[in-house]
């Protein structure tokens, strides 16, 4: 009955011994907060141009349909969509990504790790943000009003519900396609507090798991 508890204690015992020869150095974290914001950087770039370029195109075609499509429907439709794709394509030239500015202030405190740690938790802070229902409230409220135009306003529920649920997924696409290299690399580290009678210590740790290794990286 007791050899599970023990042997549990037992590997508990040895993963805090060995703790501390694991350590994360200042250096190693500050090349890992480095990396994830050139990575977030990068990514930042690659997606503010296609989906710039994904709303442009959007805004070209329905703005020539409006006018050329020889169906009454898809007239109407287009103009309701020159309307979502021209608030889409504003929406990307003026709320940019955080991550190319907080790598640029990075690099100009080269190996400063109070600064790389601010850095990332604002970089991470704003990913969730971006990722939040609050963030999804936007769209949600222009392919609604979208929606109701072309199932109430002129008559088409089917085509007004389509018109919401295609607008919804795109949106939601642009949202999960958005970098999020910051939250990855402030979430390796978890806090912990060890108390011994008086003395308190705080930190944080991350399990280190391999083919053939288990261990604990400890920040304090």
């Amino acid at each position: 009955m007791l050899r599970r508890p023990l042997r549990f204690l037992c590997l508990s015992l040895a993963l805090l011994l060995a703790a501390p020869a694991l350590a994360q150095s200042p250096a190693a974290e500050y090349r890992a907060y480095e990396d994830a914001l050139a990575r977030g950087a990068r990514h930042a770039e690659l997606w503010q141009i296609g989906w710039t370029g994904v709303y442009a195109g959007s805004l070209a075609l329905n703005a020539w349909q409006a006018s050329e499509a020889s169906d009454r429907d898809d007239r109407y439709d287009a103009r309701v969509g020159v309307v979502k794709s021209a608030l889409a394509l504003t929406g990307m030239l003026t709320d940019r990504q955080p991550h190319p500015a907080a790598y640029r202030q990075l690099q100009e405190g080269k190996d400063d790790i109070e600064r790389a740690r601010r850095l990332i938790e604002a970089v991470a802070a704003e990913e969730r943000r971006r990722r939040s229902w609050e963030a999804r409230l936007g769209s949600l409220a222009v392919n609604a009003v979208a929606g109701l135009v072309i199932g109430v306003g002129d008559g088409r529920e089917r085509d007004g519900a389509i018109n919401f649920a295609t607008g919804m997924l795109v949106s939601e696409l642009q949202l999960q396609s958005q970098p999020h290299q910051a939250t990855a690399a402030i979430n390796r580290f978890q806090p912990v507090e060890v108390s011994f009678g008086d003395i308190r210590l705080e930190g944080e740790y991350a399990w280190l798991v391999g083919p053939n290794q288990l261990g604990v990286a400890l920040r304090y």
